[in-house]
């Protein structure tokens, strides 16, 4: 089968998150059914599209904001369940401009029970019918999201039911004639590392509890140049119990306290993750307990030349929903997604901005996205052994405008579009 943060939260349990753990950008009911926000399939919603490109400066991933720290603008309280809250991210310590336009965070939640969603937004503007996760069971969770940036900089968050929430970031977006901004290179997803594999510099063996492992991405089989200053990667932790988190960092720069997934439940998690690259490209890793780990990459970010895009944001839209009509049965095996034109008007694009969700009828191995047309990679966009409702982010390079799906098993699959990338 193919497998494809936080200061660290630390409870009775450490935190899990995987490669590719997509933000999910519908509500989602327990039972699997999935109740559709108001006008989720309405054929008149039209994603407003950013009409300026931005580009991308990585930074060494930094704590933004943590509600379980003492009251503050950027601290407690936790949110109340039915209620948003706004941070203003310019104003963490981690040195983020005023002018930038959109930030690449890591959110995590430690609900108190049951959580059905939690949405990020731009401040400012109307919340949108979207989600960024879910913890439908209350487990410790993450996912990646790139947001805009709202009103002072600012970004609001809903939450559905009671949570605290832990916000990271590793990068920014700003204006595309910013010299010193960095360009998108979007690659046919390609396996760079899996700790299951016999022992190699990417390879195995499995990653050691407290101790940090420096992994030289430049020296993978996926053809990244040295030119690349940042990479867009899926993590998929496989341990062999509960795991706290997983931190990753350029090498060559002390350990931040943040946390790239979390797995308090051990099962195979995945979560996106953007990692600036450090001294020879490399990057190194940490986790807090014995854990495999497979590292995938779709894309990479470099100083602009022949090939490099740049980042429009849209209004988030859904663009499939295989519960829709009602009564659809799940689907297994391929499926071709079309994400330009239709009720979202994207244009065709090389690469989008992608929030999946699946809600499988049983465990899922995987899921994986890749251009359409391409041959199917053998990488992983998410997966879901334990059977819950599972999202993730993805950057995904895609053909005309389209994109294939594949699941292992039975399961509904959620897509809404959040950007794309364009020259």
């Amino acid at each position: 089968m193919r497998w494809p943060q936080v200061r660290p939260i630390r409870r009775s349990l450490s935190v899990n998150v995987a490669a590719n753990a997509t933000p999910v950008t519908n509500r989602i009911s327990a039972s699997g059914g999935g109740s559709l926000p108001a006008n989720a399939s309405d054929p008149t919603i039209i994603a407003a599209q950013q009409t300026s490109g931005l580009r991308f400066v990585p930074i060494t991933p930094c704590r933004v904001a943590d509600t379980r720290d003492p009251v503050g603008p950027l601290g407690g309280p936790s949110l109340p369940g039915g209620a948003s809250r706004n941070f203003i991210v310019p104003n963490s310590p981690c040195g983020v401009p005023a002018n930038a336009q959109a930030y690449s965070l890591n959110v995590a939640v430690v609900p108190g029970g049951p959580l059905g969603f939690l949405t990020l937004w731009p401040t400012g503007q109307p919340q949108p019918v979207a989600s960024t996760l879910n913890s439908l069971d209350g487990r410790i969770k993450s996912n990646a999201a790139i947001v805009p940036a709202g009103t002072g900089g600012a970004i609001s968050i809903f939450a559905s039911n009671p949570t605290t929430v832990i916000l990271d970031i590793n990068g920014y977006f700003v204006a595309a004639s910013d010299p010193t901004a960095l360009a998108f290179y979007p690659v046919t997803p390609c396996r760079i590392g899996d700790t299951r594999s016999p022992v190699a510099p990417l390879d195995g063996p499995r990653l050691v509890a407290g101790v940090s492992r420096t992994f030289p991405i430049l020296s993978s089989t996926c053809g990244i140049p040295a030119s690349a200053k940042a990479y867009s990667l899926n993590f998929a932790a496989v341990p062999p119990q509960p795991l706290g988190y997983i931190t990753a960092w350029p090498t060559g720069q002390t350990q931040p306290v943040v946390a790239s997934l979390n797995a308090l439940t051990g099962t195979v998690t995945a979560n996106a993750v953007i990692v600036p690259a450090g001294t020879g490209g490399a990057v190194d890793i940490f986790a807090t307990n014995p854990t495999h780990l497979v590292i995938d990459i779709n894309g990479y970010f470099a100083p602009p030349g022949t090939g490099g895009l740049s980042l429009y944001n849209v209004t988030p839209c859904r663009v499939a929903d295989t519960r829709i009509p009602a009564g659809t049965l799940a689907f297994t095996g391929q499926k071709d997604l079309p994400i330009s034109g239709g009720t979202c008007g994207l244009p065709v694009a090389p690469a989008y901005v992608l929030s999946s969700t699946v809600v499988p009828r049983s465990a899922l191995g995987y899921l994986t996205l890749w251009p359409q047309g391409v041959a199917q990679p053998g990488v992983a966009t998410l997966n879901a052994l334990d059977a819950a409702v599972t999202s993730n982010l993805a950057l995904v390079p895609a053909t005309g405008g389209s994109v294939s799906a594949f699941v292992s098993n039975a399961a509904h699959l959620i897509v809404d579009a959040f950007g794309y990338f364009a020259p």
